[in-house]
């Protein structure tokens, strides 16, 4: 075996065993123990602080100047009896990841005293160093203020000793420069609309508040192997490997048994996780080899996306501890299932009704099909934007492949709730409806609950799917932060419900009754938005074309399917909400492009890297070797027993050669065009570059040096192979 190799597996053999966590109080004792929710507040704030802060998370109130003070003191109390002695604004910039800059709890008087100090101007706004992180020209570079500001309605935390405040991160003249500021926009939105369509129904409905309960895919390898690989190291994932004789065909990995060591990791994560407030509940083995999952319970978005940001965090470092490494990436290993992040997304009221769960009679379920058919309207309006939300290059890898779900948007319902908006696009006339009519109709739609119970049905081929009480959106990527969906998400349905209201209360004028209102504009919907309803396999060839011909895109690459996001559709409905301002889509689409090329830009350097300087040199070297048996048979061997003996050797010695020659030429060609991309000005032209002139090579180059490596003796190659990075327990 190769010197890198060798020493991590030694690293493995010699390394001290970790010890199982011990156990740990029940859930409910440890949970929210590291976070200052109402319960810290109350203990720690004065009545009116605390009464000022829940009206800001719940009514969008301001907080004053007075109020803050007595926040800051208590936060700054609960925190250093907590342990901690630092703080920072914990914030989430255009990087995709977390930011954070640590200040100590203390100052200086004038007579150089040391004294702790956490006041109302520290929890409100910090201004940190903007400079260096993507901004799409929002801001120059030589400008570097930027400022981060107190997000009241995530609480804080302490990781180790250092208190997070959630912040929102803006440029100096206004923009946003985050990920939770448009987010936090877009749920007000939706509020509000969803709110106005709720009072057709429920006068007591004054709050709607977006769910989110992600799903987290993982890979883990052993941390030896993984420093052993510089692809893994840099990208994330495997650009060389060969597919093992076993990998996820059995099918036995999936809900299988938990390997204790493991185990171990997710019991400490989940302790972790239990006291930073995060409700995880599910964790299981996921379909590929050493691949899992781990989900909460369903969480207000805002919240639940900080939440899943904060574990990806702490998974990682909790996961060096047990000698790991978590893998984000979304394709990490070929040929075998990759990582999403399944966003299961709802609408829940201040009166406690999930808007998109069947009621118990023929009101509550006519609001169920409102807030259900119009969701399928706005996904089938806004399909590319949705696919622009998902987009990044190493989620490119993964639709589409191996159980994901295709680049083509569609909506899954199930062939019960099909039936339903069948009959009502059928039963619904466009003239008058008779008593009679809407009789038949309400008592049709109020048997909708008996129709679903234990009839819905899960399609793991489609990226927009309802599942009984919400909709799965499966298509966002493992590594990806879920804002950038959820925004897109709760955006277009609110401005679809906006022009829902508008439809109706314009039929109402003219003289149609509310409920005959309603079911005319749902019918109408659900006419046109038929073609976004798929019920079969999203893998099937056929679907690509009946997908075609139905008028659905199928963008497989990120720099195409990032146009959706600076169409003038696009435009209008962001800034006409204000959601996001021209600037910053604009900025954003630049950030991506950017984001994109840069990630195709290492991963071909590192292709690059490995290939001339691992393995173009292990396979001369063994090369060297056959040479050398060759010549010594050859002493050996009468001329014509030497063909004999020998003829299998030098073919092998001929292949060697062949495949080497192959990748230095593809090595020298995929440079020459990235050096040609490299002088492009224009982002996009540069994107597409990196997509068609240089991606290209990457399979081209992985597939001899694939096939090297199952010719090259074992004790030569120089990097972990899959059946070692994926079977190592």
């Amino acid at each position: 075996m190769s010197v890198s190799r060798t020493r991590a597996f030694d690293e493995i053999i010699h390394r001290e065993p970790v010890a199982p966590l011990s156990s740990y109080s029940k859930s409910s004792e440890i949970f929210g123990t590291k976070v200052f929710n109402r319960r810290a507040m109350r203990e720690f704030m004065p009545k009116e602080a605390f009464e000022s802060v829940v009206s800001a998370i719940e009514q969008g109130t301001t907080i004053n100047r007075k109020m803050a003070d007595m926040v800051a003191t208590g936060m700054k109390s609960w925190a250093m009896n907590k342990g901690a002695t630092h703080y920072t604004h914990w914030f989430q910039p255009l990087t995709g990841t977390t930011a954070e800059k640590h200040d100590a709890f203390f100052d200086m008087d004038i007579s150089g005293n040391v004294i702790e100090n956490f006041e109302a101007d520290k929890l409100v706004q910090q201004e940190p160093d903007a400079s260096s992180f993507p901004n799409g020209g929002i801001r120059n570079t030589f400008e570097a203020r930027g400022y981060s500001a107190w997000d009241p309605s995530s609480p804080a935390f302490i990781i180790g000793k250092t208190l997070c405040i959630p912040t929102v991160f803006v440029s100096y003249t206004g923009e946003a420069l985050d990920y939770k500021t448009p987010l936090l926009k877009a749920l007000n939105v939706i509020d509000k609309a969803a709110v106005d369509v709720c009072q057709y129904f429920d006068k007591n409905i004054l709050k709607v508040i977006a769910t989110l309960g992600w799903e987290q895919e993982y890979f883990l390898v052993d941390s030896a192997l993984y420093n052993a690989r510089p692809d893994l190291n840099m990208t994330g994932r495997t650009l060389f490997g060969h597919t093992p004789a076993k990998g996820q065909q059995l099918d036995d990995h999936y809900f299988g048994s938990i390997s204790d060591r493991v185990l171990n990791f997710m019991r400490e994560l989940e302790a972790e996780c239990l006291m930073l407030g995060i409700p995880v509940k599910t964790r299981h083995n996921e379909v590929a080899p050493n691949q899992f999952e781990c989900a909460p319970i369903f969480e207000e978005c805002n919240l639940a996306v900080d939440h899943n940001q904060l574990l990806m965090d702490i998974m990682s470092k909790i996961a060096d501890r047990h000698y790991f490494k978590v893998l984000l990436h979304e394709k990490p290993f070929a040929k075998v299932n990759g990582s999403g992040k399944h966003n299961n997304w709802s609408l829940s009221t201040n009166t406690g009704v999930n808007l998109l769960s069947p009621g118990k009679n023929p009101k509550t379920n006519l609001q169920f099909l409102t807030f259900f058919i119009n969701t399928i309207k706005a996904v089938h309006e806004n399909a590319d934007l949705l696919r622009a939300s998902i987009a990044s290059a190493s989620n490119d890898h993964r639709l589409g492949a191996n159980e994901a779900p295709p680049a083509i948007m569609s909506i899954f319902i199930g062939s019960q709730l099909t039936q339903v908006l069948n009959e009502l696009e059928e039963k619904v006339k466009t003239g008058k409806m008779s008593p009679d009519e809407k009789t038949d109709l309400k008592l049709g739609i109020g048997k909708i609950p008996e129709i679903l119970l234990d009839n819905t049905d899960r399609n793991r081929t489609s990226p927009f799917a309802f599942t009984g009480n919400k909709f799965e959106f499966r298509a966002v990527g493992s590594s990806a932060n879920c804002s950038l969906s959820m925004t897109t998400l709760n955006t277009i349905v609110a401005n679809q419900l906006i022009e829902f209201k508008k439809e109706v209360d314009a039929l109402i004028e003219k003289g149609s009754g509310k409920d005959e209102a309603i079911f005319k504009v749902l019918r109408s919907y659900i006419v046109s938005s038929k073609n976004i309803r798929f019920e079969g396999n999203g893998y099937g060839e056929e679907w690509v074309k009946e997908a075609a011909h139905r008028g659905l895109k199928n963008i497989k690459t990120t720099p195409e399917s990032l146009d959706a996001l600076v169409s003038k559709k696009s435009k209008k409905l962001f800034t006409s909400l204000h959601v996001m301002n021209e600037r910053e889509i604009e900025a954003r689409h630049e950030i991506y492009l950017e984001m994109y090329t840069k990630k195709i830009q290492i991963e071909s350097r590192v292709i690059g890297d490995l290939s001339l300087n691992h393995i173009v040199p292990v396979a001369l070297r063994y090369q060297k070797v056959l040479v050398e048996n060759t010549r010594g048979m050859k002493e050996l061997f009468s001329a014509k027993d030497f063909q004999t003996v020998a003829g299998t050797q030098m073919e092998m010695i001929k292949t060697i050669s062949s495949r080497v020659a192959t990748i230095i030429l593809n090595v020298e060609k995929m440079t020459e065009e990235r050096k040609k991309a490299n002088l492009m000005e224009d982002p996009k032209e540069q994107a597409l570059a990196y997509c068609h002139k240089i991606k290209p090579f990457f399979e081209i180059i992985r597939y001899e040096v694939d096939k090297l490596e199952l010719l090259i003796d074992d004790t030569y190659w120089t990097l972990p192979k899959y059946r070692e990075l994926l079977f190592t327990k």
